[in-house]
């Protein structure tokens, strides 16, 4: 069964992210924040889990993030108090999960010897895991250092949250339309950092892919 699922282990995680992000332009957005959300997370971890299911001491060690968040799950739905009091550990777990699954998914396509479907899937996931990471760090910095970004004001039934997760990922893409700021020095540092990590990854890791591609059809022609 997980060997079967494993051939589909890029469209599964990449499913997941992309309804994490989109989902709530089809799903009002207060059920979508506090009911759909946390349950589509859930089946994202399980999905990086597979990612790294053929490194067996990674994948128990991303099983405690499975874990974690089946708990976080449970007490969102039962016990809301004590769930604002779990985020912590919930923000700092979803850092950690996101950092080695990303890390994870680069090295799976930088070895990749054949440009298929999987590495263009894992391409693109990776960069959507980029800017989970820089939303879990800015939510991190603005709970931790209250007003440490300017616009996240609500706006209609967006939220704190999806202000954030929107200002990662043009931060990551180096748009900046410029209505949401970082203004405390953390916050600043970490725009920065996320800026340049989006470039990189586009530069380093896309013209790798393409450099494999093209000696690729270089070889079957």
């Amino acid at each position: 069964m997980i060997d079967k699922l494993y051939t589909y282990r890029f469209e599964l995680f990449l499913f997941t992210q992309l309804f994490i992000l989109f989902g709530s332009l089809i799903i009002p957005i207060v059920w979508f924040e506090y009911w759909v959300m946390p349950i589509f997370l859930l089946l994202n971890i399980a999905a990086g889990v597979l990612l790294v299911s053929k490194k067996k001491r990674l994948s128990r060690i991303l099983f405690l993030f499975v874990f974690i968040s089946v708990i976080g799950l449970f007490l969102g739905f039962t016990k809301p108090d004590f769930s604002e009091k779990f985020n912590y550990l919930k923000l700092v777990s979803y850092f950690i999960f996101y950092a080695i699954v990303t890390i994870e998914i680069i090295k799976q396509v930088w070895n990749a010897k054949v440009v298929s479907k999987n590495v263009i899937l894992g391409l693109i996931s990776g960069y959507i895991s980029l800017g989970l990471l820089a939303f879990f760090l800015c939510l991190s910095i603005e709970i931790l250092y209250p007003e440490s970004f300017s616009g996240l004001v609500s706006i209609g039934d967006t939220d704190m949250t999806e202000r954030l997760m929107y200002f990662s990922y043009i931060t990551l893409m180096t748009i900046g339309y410029g209505d949401i700021l970082p203004v405390t020095s953390i916050a600043q540092k970490a725009t920065m950092f996320i800026g340049l990590i989006g470039q990189f990854y586009l530069v380093i890791l896309t013209a790798i892919v393409v450099g494999k591609y093209i000696n690729q059809k270089a070889i079957t022609e």
